[in-house]
């Protein structure tokens, strides 16, 4: 492709994105607001963990691929992938995808293409960009081309999925989505589907949704599972064999900037249309003071008062330092309204970055009264429990990732989130 790119947004989508592109011979131009962040990419220093990366970051510089600015420039597209959060109300934050587009206005030229990869709520690109981008006196759909196209990754495989999973491109035009798709061949193996913007949105919002509600379920299911002498984890297992059948897993909450956001997205735009969202919504929401209740009463059935808990897991999910949306946050701060004392470890976080955080796993377990697993990280499956010397030997695993015959044989207390058969 014989085209230059312009990446708006360097985190965790638009770096691994803007590489892959330099990877495959492509002049990308990076951009982002955080000055650390851009000089990191300069020094090819990674400010985000992500297995591949650095290879990939060091040969996109040094090959002279990419480069790195506060400020865009001059491309033939322009790929905005900034983040799209929301309020303390729950409503979409859609500030960044706005300065993000009006930043690009002063450089667009005819004939360019404008593509959002931002999750965002149906209307986004119609509502908040094209209102921007007539600013820039070109035409709309035969002068400046426009379209969305959401990524649909997950931390830890991107590189895998970036290539691999199919992508679904959706034009404000024909020609839009077309010349979207001539964009992401340079590298896309998976199949490509082109359609209209507004559904390629809702596209994305509907992915993530389902697996909110269908982890809710799981979560209601573990709730159960204590009453009826059955290990949830176990039951699902079985569950899943039905050909027609896949139900997730339970955990102490839903976190990342996916999963944890999205559905507030069609919450605000459905209203009392969307009650089923909502109400899974609210149900993942309240797991991390679930968790936290459950282990207040592991110890006080140890009669245990107050107590130290060791938590192991800050990220949002296994083998990644991504903390955005991380329910190990709300536990922690559920535990504290509890009164208990609260100290946390996280092996891919390597700076502090919550009040309860040490650096040294020893100095987070060695006095604790019960350890409390919230993220699946390999290091923690890879623990020797008999090395760890606690005040009182008890685990509570809320992600099923231990190795419940070496801890009990080590001499712990185990239990595990929705499992009351193997009390």
């Amino acid at each position: 492709m014989n085209k230059t790119i312009c990446v708006i947004g360097l985190g965790y989508i638009g770096l691994p994105t803007a590489v892959t592109f330099a990877n495959h011979g492509v002049k990308v131009h990076g951009v982002d607001i955080n000055p650390d962040a851009v000089r990191s990419i300069q020094e090819k220093q990674l400010h985000i963990e992500e297995p591949g990366l650095q290879e990939r970051l060091n040969k996109a510089v040094d090959e002279g691929f990419l480069t790195a600015a506060t400020t865009p420039i001059e491309a033939d597209v322009f790929i905005v992938a900034v983040p799209s959060p929301i309020y303390e109300d729950k409503t979409a934050n859609l500030e960044y995808v706005r300065e993000a587009t009006a930043a690009i206005v002063p450089y667009l030229k005819p004939g360019n293409l404008v593509i959002l990869e931002s999750t965002v709520p149906p209307k986004t690109v119609e509502r908040v960009m094209i209102p921007e981008l007539i600013k820039s006196g070109l035409d709309i759909g035969t002068e400046l081309f426009v379209s969305h196209s959401p990524e649909r990754v997950i931390p830890g495989r991107i590189f895998e999925e970036l290539i691999n999973n199919g992508r679904i491109i959706g034009g404000i035009n024909k020609q839009s989505a077309e010349l979207t798709k001539e964009v992401y061949e340079v590298f896309v193996k998976g199949p490509i589907h082109l359609t209209d913007a507004t559904t390629a949105e809702l596209v994305k919002i509907m992915e993530n949704t389902y697996r909110d509600i269908n982890i809710a379920f799981a979560n209601e299911l573990a709730k159960m599972a204590e009453i009826l002498d059955v290990n949830i984890w176990e039951a699902i297992h079985y569950a899943n064999f039905h050909p027609r059948v896949n139900i997730h897993f339970p955990g102490p909450g839903v976190g990342g900037h996916c999963i944890a956001i999205d559905p507030w997205f069609l919450v605000e735009l459905g209203g009392d249309k969307a009650p089923m969202i909502h109400l899974a919504r609210n149900i993942n929401a309240s797991m991390p003071g679930y968790t936290a209740q459950q282990t207040q009463r592991i110890l006080n059935e140890n009669k245990i008062a107050g107590g130290k808990v060791a938590v192991l897991g800050l990220a949002f999910k296994g083998n990644v330092d991504d903390m955005r949306e991380s329910p190990s946050v709300e536990v922690i701060y559920e535990l504290h309204k509890l009164g208990l004392e609260v100290t946390s470890f996280d092996p891919h976080i390597k700076e502090n970055k919550h009040p309860t955080q040490t650096q040294s796993f020893e100095e987070a377990v060695n006095d604790a009264d019960i350890i409390l697993v919230l993220t699946d990280h390999k290091e923690f499956k890879e623990y020797n429990p008999l090395s760890i010397t606690p005040n009182n030997k008890i685990v509570f695993d809320t992600k099923n990732c231990l190795n419940r015959k070496a801890w009990e044989e080590a001499g712990y207390q185990f239990h595990l989130l929705g499992d009351s058969k193997n009390k």
